[in-house]
Formats: C-alpha cells, sequence, structure tokens
C-alpha cells in the first residue's frame, strides 16, 4: 500500500519545460521576423515571395498545388545539393548583388551565375531563363543568351502572343508581353517557342535548346509569369511545358538579393544538421528542467521527517528551523508540539517517563535553542530505539542511528 501511495503522489516537474520552450519559442520568433523583414526589404520584381502583382508567388504556388515539389533558394551552393536530372530551375531577373567579379582589371558580371548554370546543366538539368539582365555565354557548352532592343523603339501596347504551333503543342496558351518588351537574340540551335512577325524580320520572345547534358528555356520578359498575369489568365499547360514532368521546382532568389549569409542556420540547412540541432535543443531542455529540481518529485510519507530531516544531523535540521520566522526560544517547544500532534502516544511515553521526562524539561527549558534541540532529537531517538527492542544507546550510537535514518 505504501509503495502504490508513493507512486501515486510523484508529481512531475514542468518548470523545466516551460522554461525551455519559452526561450526556444521566443528565439524561433525573432528568427522568423528577422527572416520576414529581409525578404519583404529586398525582394525584387518577380520574386517567388512577393505576393503583391509584380511578384511571382502564384506561379509556385501552382506547381505546388499540382504536386510538385517547390525549393526556394537562398544560398548559391544549394543548387548544386539537387539532383540535376529531376529539376527545373527557374531564374527570374539576373541583377544580382552579389555577382560582380574582377577579370582583368574590368569589373565583369555574371561570371558566378554562369559558372553554377553550367555546372547544374551539365548534370543534366533543365533551366528556365525570365528577362536574363545580362548577356550569358558559355564557350564550353556554346551557347550564349542575350536580350536584344530596338534601338528607337516606337510606343507599343500590352498585347499577347500566339505560340509557334510549328514546334510547340497545339493547346499551348499565348504569352503575355509588356509594352516595349526586348526579344532574344538566337541562332540556329535555339527552337523558337513564341515569335512575333514585324516588318522586316520576327522576334522571338521565349525559345529553346541543348546545353550541356541537359536542356536551357529563355524567355526575354516575366511579365506573362507574374502574379497578376497568372491571376487572371492561367497557362497550366504552359506551366508543365516549362516544367518538362520534373518532379521539382527549385527558384533562385539570390538573384532578388535573398542571400543567406553563412551563419548557424545556413550551416544547418547546408549540411542537413536538423538531427543534431534537435538533439541540442533536447539536451538543453533536459537540463533546464535538472536545473530547476528533481525531474520527479516525491511526496514524503514519513511524517517524522519533518522534524529530521533524510541525511541530515539534528544540528542542521536546527539551523534550518532557526532561519524561519519563530522567535529562537520557541523553537524547540515548537518542535516539540508538532511532534505531539503527530505522534500522541509517542509523545505522551516520552513525557511520562521519569528520565526522558526529566530530560525533555530540560530541553524545553535550554538557553540555546539548538542545544535543546539535540537533545529533544536524541530523546525521539532514543524511544524509537527502545520501542524496537534496541534498549538505551550511548551518545554515539544515538548519533549514528539518527545518521542511518
Amino acid at each position: 500500500m505504501s509503495d502504490r501511495a508513493a507512486r501515486k503522489s510523484r508529481v512531475v516537474n514542468w518548470q523545466g519545460p516551460l522554461l525551455a520552450a519559452g526561450i526556444f519559442a521566443a528565439v524561433f520568433a525573432m528568427l522568423l521576423l528577422m527572416a520576414h523583414q529581409n525578404q519583404s526589404n529586398t525582394s525584387d520584381l518577380g520574386s517567388s515571395l512577393r505576393e503583391d502583382p509584380y511578384g511571382a508567388s502564384l506561379l509556385f504556388d501552382s506547381y505546388r498545388h499540382a504536386g510538385y515539389q517547390v525549393t526556394r533558394g537562398q544560398d548559391e551552393d544549394s543548387l548544386s545539393d539537387q539532383d540535376a536530372a529531376k529539376t527545373t530551375a527557374f531564374f527570374i531577373g539576373g541583377n544580382s548583388p552579389y555577382d560582380w567579379t574582377i577579370n582583368g582589371g574590368n569589373l565583369q558580371s555574371g561570371a558566378k551565375f554562369r559558372k553554377r548554370l553550367e555546372n547544374f546543366l551539365a548534370h543534366g538539368g533543365r533551366a528556365v531563363l525570365l528577362a536574363p539582365a545580362w548577356k550569358l555565354e558559355s564557350k564550353s557548352q556554346g551557347w550564349e543568351l542575350e536580350n536584344q532592343w530596338e534601338q528607337n523603339p516606337h510606343k507599343s501596347e500590352p498585347a499577347w502572343l500566339s505560340p509557334d504551333f510549328s514546334t510547340m503543342p497545339s493547346d499551348l496558351e499565348k504569352m503575355y508581353l509588356g509594352a516595349d518588351g526586348p526579344w532574344l537574340r538566337t541562332d540556329s540551335h535555339w527552337t523558337a517557342m513564341y515569335t512575333k512577325e514585324t516588318d522586316t524580320t520576327a522576334h522571338v520572345y521565349m525559345a529553346m535548346r541543348q546545353a550541356g547534358n541537359g536542356e536551357l528555356i529563355a524567355a526575354s520578359q516575366q511579365s506573362f509569369l507574374l502574379n497578376e498575369t497568372i491571376k487572371t489568365h492561367p497557362n497550366p499547360v504552359l506551366l508543365d511545358l516549362l516544367a518538362a514532368g520534373r518532379p521539382v521546382i527549385w527558384v533562385d532568389e539570390t538573384l532578388h538579393g535573398l542571400q543567406q549569409d553563412e551563419g548557424v542556420l545556413w550551416l544547418v540547412q547546408r549540411y542537413r544538421l536538423q538531427v543534431a540541432l534537435l538533439l541540442f535543443w533536447a539536451t538543453l531542455l533536459a537540463l533546464l528542467w535538472s536545473m530547476t529540481g528533481d525531474l520527479v518529485r516525491h511526496a514524503s510519507n514519513d511524517t517524522d521527517a519533518q522534524i529530521i530531516r533524510l541525511g541530515e544531523i539534528a544540528g542542521v535540521a536546527g539551523q534550518r528551523l532557526l532561519q524561519r520566522s519563530i522567535p529562537k526560544e520557541r523553537v524547540v517547544a515548537e518542535c516539540w508540539e508538532h511532534f505531539r500532534r503527530c505522534k500522541p502516544q509517542d509523545a505522551k511515553a516520552i513525557s511520562t517517563d521519569p528520565l526522558w521526562g526529566a530530560r525533555l524539561r530540560t530541553a524545553l527549558a535550554a538557553q540555546s535553542p539548538l542545544e535543546g534541540y539535540k537533545e529533544l532529537s536524541q530523546l525521539v531517538a532514543e524511544h524509537r530505539a527502545a520501542a524496537k527492542g534496541l534498549g538505551h544507546v550511548s551518545n554515539n550510537a544515538r548519533e549514528n542511528f539518527m545518521l542511518k535514518r
């Protein structure tokens, strides 16, 4: 019965978990706020994180709803972690503030971007470049990409451009063109997807070609994939054509200034240390839990422990009592009164015994509360020993008996 009652009296200490959870929630909320503030301040036209008419969030939401796995890359090296043969990478814009190098004393843009793109295509990836801001040329793979503008463009209105049905599916949707938009400079290696006939020549606005071991699609504008256009004129056939059945959609956000610094979170994501991070938080939780007290609190069933604590000699327990608000001259009397209420038969046996009664009165009248308390505890110990048939014991035996208790 006593063991069952002791098990029922155990209470789990929740102060540690609540403290750890509070710290984790505060830190995590701060990181989310910083990330959101960074995105809202640096997102550029065509960013997949912008939800206004000039963002591209609906494009990638559409891919996600269609069953594709969409990943936003805010680390220049994260593209190399993808399985290129199963990934379609979107690059919207291309005016990255982090992609400037000095070559022979001249400022050169797009060098690191071109190297990443070449490596991705070499592994069989499919890349979609929308409105590149600079000329890209790969001598190793034999392709180049550049937008062409009219020297004196005349004022033109936005228009919807039909696909080239000689090379494209017949159910492909029209492409929205912004006013006075550029077109692509292409050669015979490119397959035109959307073209517009003019008085002198045909302007190509979207084309595709083989590049390395992969495929490259280029579009001179990004207007046809912005939120405003996707919302009013959805084009699922074109989106499937761009993805080409590859299950993973990866979009580069470093072109819009969303560069993730190489800090702790970058290391966790880059080297897949999520499990190690969880173990760290679990260890911190256990540490805070243990620091706030016992992991499981046990209610004591021994009423005598209120007079003599387990593992403490009488002097230590007396000092604890002296630290309370009880007047010093009342400490011994309060202890005896409490013992008398808890153990009335034992208290009566001690007080009525000629020898013990005299020592009890001496302890209650002692000038030093500590000496009186020690004498009182010795009386209790001797009475317990006598009740168990041990008889009277010496002072050293009494002290040893109390230490064992």
